[in-house]
């Protein structure tokens, strides 16, 4: 995985790996590896996780078949940029 650093903005750098390894599921598979899971416990959560993403598959063919309403889209407006700090000067 390669991200590069532009203009030495090494936050902006950091904000898109950190996107980047959530995306890939790293964040979720470190955490699971922490302990031990018991095959049982293992079975349990996969078969969780299958249902779960064949249920948000089903809404969204739902979605697309019109039986359910489209999510509203989110309308984006330009975020403020924070103000330049007065500068004060003292006689």
């Amino acid at each position: 995985m390669q991200v590069l650093v532009r203009d030495n903005n090494i936050e902006q750098a950091l904000r898109a790996l950190k996107k980047k390894l959530q995306r890939e599921g790293i964040f979720k598979e470190m955490k699971q590896r922490r302990a031990f899971e018991k095959p049982s416990e293992k079975r349990v959560r996969e078969k969780a996780e299958a249902v779960s993403r064949a249920r948000k598959q089903a809404k969204k063919q739902a979605q697309r078949e019109g039986l359910l309403p489209m999510p509203k889209r989110k309308v984006m407006t330009p975020r403020p940029r924070p103000a330049a700090a007065p500068v004060i000067s003292t006689p």
